[in-house]
């Protein structure tokens, strides 16, 4: 396939999961990549982040499929990194056209005493990430003169909250509603210049966040009839994860020409565990 052919997409989180499944899927259909991950654990966090090594098998498997790849190990935390990363990775191909705001985190189990670094390092990175990476890309895709597409990874923390009191949930829930505030106001934004903008919001992916020790202890309580997040957290379609492809299905739809007048979606992609 080859929809994409001769553009650009930038994504975050790109070292495994959900945003190398997207770097691979855009890429098989002629999409050149820009690739930011962090490579980097974060100390409040429950669970590891990808690696140095991971982002390598990006560039690998987007190589593999002959098309091109700058890659970066970014904190999309911190605005000026952010912004040089998306700078340089413009300089490398000439162009933006697609903006994937990916990257994120969650605090799975009961956190430490220190609940307020845990709320800003959850909220820095899913919202003020997002608006990092977006805002350092805009100028780029406005100056291409092409139009555009940028997706933000929501969930359906962002849809439908669980019930918890758990300040790290909190935290997640709150980042992810503001990322459909943020998807809004620059869907309207934006429209003029022909760039368009979507959220997606999946239920349960299988991923470096879901498939850890962190996530099976919850799975066991939960099990076990415990009252936890993960006992909450039930589709109503008969699977009880996804994949990431079934994500990148939705994405690659979004930031096709065959999306070219959908902009300002809020798109549910959870097996209906937001209509129970």
């Amino acid at each position: 396939m080859t929809g994409l052919a001769g553009k650009v997409a930038l994504i975050t989180g790109a070292a495994r999961g959900q945003g190398r499944s997207h770097a691979v899927r855009l890429a098989s259909e002629g999409a050149d990549i820009i690739a930011l991950d962090i490579c980097a654990n974060i100390a409040t966090m429950d669970y590891p982040n990808a690696s140095s090594a991971d982002l390598k098998e990006t560039v690998a498997q987007v190589e593999a499929l002959g098309r091109r790849i700058v890659a970066f190990e970014t904190d999309v935390r911190d605005a000026a990194a952010t912004r040089k990363a998306v700078d340089q990775g413009h300089e490398a191909f000439g162009r933006i056209d697609i903006v994937l705001s990916n990257a994120g985190i969650v605090r799975l189990s009961d956190g430490p005493d220190d609940y307020a670094q845990i709320w800003q390092d959850v909220v820095s990175t899913n919202l003020s990430g997002g608006f990092h990476v977006v805002n350092a890309a805009v100028p780029h895709i406005i100056s291409g003169g092409r139009g555009g597409s940028i997706v933000f990874t929501g969930s359906t923390a962002g849809v439908r909250p669980t019930a918890s009191l758990n300040p790290a949930a909190l935290a997640y829930t709150a980042s992810k509603w503001g990322l459909v505030g943020i998807c809004k106001q620059y869907a309207a934004s934006l429209a003029e210049h022909s760039i368009r903008v979507n959220i997606v919001h999946p239920t349960g992916v299988a991923s470096g966040m879901t498939m850890n020790e962190a996530m099976a202890r919850l799975a066991q309580e939960a099990a076990a009839g415990g009252d936890n997040s993960i006992s909450q957290m039930q589709n109503a379609m008969p699977i009880a994860i996804l994949q990431p492809g079934d994500i990148s299905d939705a994405i690659a739809f979004l930031v096709s020409d065959q999306a070219k007048w959908i902009t300002g979606v809020s798109l549910p992609v959870d097996a209906g565990f937001s209509i129970r």
